[in-house]
């Protein structure tokens, strides 16, 4: 796989918005040809090269190419915006949009990131070693279409909001998250290995969620079903024992599955 190296020059007092540089549009140029690629710093039109240094070796097809921003990239967004194939490595922290729109190929950000990473995310994958920030997998602001397709990692913590609207793919957070994880699910997996402070599945209407720490308090909108022993949700097995519950039945139509790790968690079962 041809790699090409982007490193930060100066840091920009406006956030810069790198939707372009991503395999998709780098693949078939040369690298020269690059560093013409346009950026954004606020609403101005900028060069790449203003900005990083280029060097590496481009390939012809996006899935030969992968991306390396080598560097702080805690002021740029929109990191792999749109991409279809190859792959895009941030050694450090990223800022909002990490994966917007993506629908294929893979992105690892070596830090933490700010929130919307996977923003109505289609396909592909997206590794976050740090941990991230709010609406992880969520719809656009008024939108009802959140993440449908893909997979999410995060190996830290959560913020709120998390999986807002999933309508398919997979999110696991290897950490905590904060309040209303999965709000209005639709469809999809939502695993949470660490704790959940509340409203988890507020307003779900299909999907699974599986919390294997402890969760502070519940809705009242949730039916109990009872202790079920190791799971096997979309094909995957996850061993375990959980309380099982289907709701949210705030809504009418459709409801979703929560299943919670009976350790721990006794104070939420009716």
């Amino acid at each position: 796989m041809s790699e090409i190296i982007i490193t930060p020059k100066i840091q920009s007092n406006v956030p810069l918005e790198i939707p372009n540089v991503k395999p998709d549009v780098f693949a078939g140029k040369s690298i020269d040809e690059i560093k013409e690629v346009e950026i954004y710093q606020g609403n101005e039109i900028v060069k790449l090269s203003e900005f990083f240094e280029v060097e590496g070796e481009s390939a012809e097809t996006p899935g030969e190419i992968k991306i390396i921003i080598d560097g702080d990239a805690s002021n740029i967004k929109r990191i792999g915006q749109g991409m279809t194939a190859g792959e895009i490595i941030v050694k450090g922290d990223v800022s909002m949009y990490v994966g917007l729109d993506m629908k294929g190929g893979k992105i690892i950000v070596e830090g933490n990131a700010a929130s919307w990473a996977g923003q109505t995310m289609k396909g592909g994958e997206l590794e976050i070693m740090g941990s991230a920030g709010d609406y992880v997998g969520s719809s656009y602001r008024g939108d009802w279409r959140g993440m449908s397709g893909g997979f999410i990692t995060i190996h830290g913590n959560v913020g709120y909001e998390i999986a807002e609207y999933l309508s398919g793919g997979k999110i696991v957070v290897k950490g905590n998250a904060n309040h209303m994880p999965g709000i209005h699910m639709n469809s999809g997996v939502l695993i949470i290995e660490g704790n959940v402070t509340s409203r988890t599945g507020g307003e779900m209407s299909g999907g699974t969620i599986i919390v294997k720490g402890v969760m502070d308090e519940f809705l009242a909108g949730f039916k109990y079903l009872g202790i079920e022993r190791d799971i096997q949700v979309n094909g995957e097995d996850i061993p375990g024992v959980f309380y099982k519950f289907t709701g949210d039945y705030a809504i009418k139509g459709a409801h979703g599955t929560v299943y919670v790790a009976v350790a721990g968690n006794k104070h939420i079962v009716p």
